[in-house]
This record gives structure tokens, C-alpha cells and sequence, in this order.
């Protein structure tokens, strides 16, 4: 039987560049570091980084502290944060993704742009969503999250809408969101969009798509708390009913394996390479012992 691991699913640049500076820092330095928030939707991966010394730690605990050292993990922060770090002596190890931390810095414009705030910033996300509390917190709390497509509805199309994106949301959703806004907005009022998906997380779904169809089983890896992975996954399943998501190698089912002459493993943008080869060696150990 043929068994392959996508080696297009793994850590996205963000999380590989979060991950890496957490390692750094954990390998140079004697002193606690503290991340806010899990830097990765990956128990087993917050696992290890644990196991290295990294704190997680949530907001609560957060403005409590003095005197030390925080990552802030790639989905990035509202402003709030780094101000409650100059007030409490914090030193912040910015791990926020580029593409976001660009993408924050163009809803703050917008916003500072229209004094009045008489048009409306609205975020297609999830509400919630840690990338997403930092899109709105550019905009002091007044920007609209629409979750998904049937949510426009919801809009005042009467008054200017400038429309963003969480940068992992899918693109063909976005796509519906902007088709039905311009169908709807008012003469008077003006409606501007801005495609702010990450196409490296964009891109994967076709991809995954292609790699899904390929094989007889799919084994989609990924940490429960991955809305990315939800979405990829719906994809495999979508292509492929013969998809299971799971979150580690003793999560595989014999029977799956069963009458299929091949297995393709995946994963999320928050799934660690080495997971993915932890399950492929399960899969040749149910295998060898079937045999």
C-alpha cells in the first residue's frame, strides 16, 4: 500500500516564524517566557514548546503581570496589549505574522482616516477569533464581523462599507460576500473591498483538493481548535467521504485501512511535519501487523 504525507499541509510562514523565535528565546535565556494564548492551534505542539519551558498564559493572567517576557503568537493582538506591556514593564517578543500585522495596520489607517466614523469597517471572520480580536481592535471596537456570507445581510447598505478579511477565511466565500454588497449598496453610499486572504493559506485548497481525490483514505491531521483545519478538512470531505480528521497517530482506526490501496496524510496550517510522520508510521505499523 502506498502511503504519502502532503508536503504541501504543515506550519504556515507565520507559525514556523512564531514557533522558531518561541525556540530561540526558550534556548538562549534562563528567564521565563510566557506566550499569550496557545501559539499554535496544535495541543500536541504547545506540548513540546511546553516541555521546552514556554508559559501560556490568557489575558487574565496577562494584565497581571510585571517585569517579564511575552510572545505575542502570529494571529496577532488589538492595541490594548501592547499598551498594558509599556504600563506593566513587559517586554513582547512580537511574533505577530507579517501579512497580519500589515493587514491590522491598513484597518488602522481606515479607520483614523474618517474622523466621524461615519463609514462601516466590517471584517468577514470569525468572531472571536484571536486575529480577529486584533482586526477590531484597530478600530477601537466598532468594526463589524460577519462570519459568513449569509451574515451581509446584516449591513446598513444605505452608508459607506469598506470590507476586510481575516486572512484565513475561504476565498470564494469573500468572493460572494463583495458579488452580493455590490448588488445591494445604495447610490449614495460607497462600498470598497480588500482581498486580505493569505494566498499561501488560499492556495492550499485547491491543492488539497487534488491530493484528497488521489487516494482511497485520507487521514487529515489536525488540533481540534484549527478553524483552518475545519475548513480544509470539509474540503477533503468534500472530494474524498473517505476522510477522517484526527488530532494524533492512536486516533487511527484499523478498519479504516481496510480495502484501500492507498492513504494520503494532511494537515492544517497548524499541523507539525513531525505529527504527520508519526501517523504515517502508525499507519505502516496497523498495517505490518494486519499482514
Amino acid at each position: 500500500m502506498k502511503v504519502e504525507i502532503d508536503q504541501g499541509s504543515g506550519f504556515c510562514f507565520g507559525v514556523t516564524r512564531a514557533i522558531g523565535k518561541a525556540e530561540e528565546v526558550l534556548q538562549g535565556s534562563a528567564h521565563p517566557l510566557y506566550c499569550l494564548g496557545d501559539i499554535v492551534h496544535n495541543s500536541m505542539e504547545c506540548d513540546r514548546l511546553q516541555q521546552m519551558g514556554l508559559i501560556t498564559i490568557g489575558h487574565d493572567e496577562y494584565n497581571q503581570l510585571h517585569d517579564a517576557t511575552v510572545l505575542l503568537r502570529a494571529h496577532g493582538e488589538p492595541p490594548q496589549t501592547y499598551q498594558q506591556a509599556q504600563e506593566n514593564n513587559i517586554e513582547i517578543i512580537d511574533a505577530t505574522c507579517p501579512v497580519v500585522l500589515h493587514l491590522q495596520e491598513r484597518i488602522k489607517r481606515e479607520y483614523d482616516a474618517d474622523p466621524n466614523h461615519t463609514k462601516q469597517i466590517v471584517i468577514f471572520g470569525k468572531p472571536g477569533h484571536a486575529e480577529v480580536l486584533g482586526l477590531v481592535g484597530q478600530t477601537e471596537g466598532t468594526a463589524i464581523v460577519i462570519e459568513k456570507p449569509e451574515d451581509v445581510v446584516s449591513l446598513d447598505f444605505s452608508r459607506d462599507i469598506c470590507l476586510y478579511s481575516q486572512t484565513t477565511k475561504p476565498l470564494d466565500e469573500f468572493r460572494h460576500i463583495v458579488e452580493y454588497i455590490q448588488q445591494h449598496i445604495q447610490p449614495q453610499a460607497t462600498f470598497r473591498y480588500y482581498d486580505t486572504i493569505c494566498r499561501q493559506v488560499a492556495n492550499r485548497m485547491p491543492h488539497i483538493r487534488e491530493f484528497a481525490s488521489r487516494h482511497d483514505l485520507v487521514l487529515f491531521v489536525c488540533g481540534k481548535k484549527s478553524s483552518n483545519g475545519r475548513v480544509l478538512f470539509s474540503e477533503c470531505q468534500r472530494v474524498n467521504p473517505h476522510s477522517y480528521m484526527i488530532s494524533a497517530a492512536n486516533e487511527i482506526e484499523p478498519r479504516w485501512l481496510t480495502e484501500c490501496d492507498s492513504v494520503g496524510i494532511c494537515g492544517a496550517t497548524s499541523t507539525p511535519t513531525w505529527l504527520m510522520e508519526e501517523c504515517k508510521v502508525r499507519v505502516e505499523q496497523l498495517l505490518g501487523s494486519h499482514e
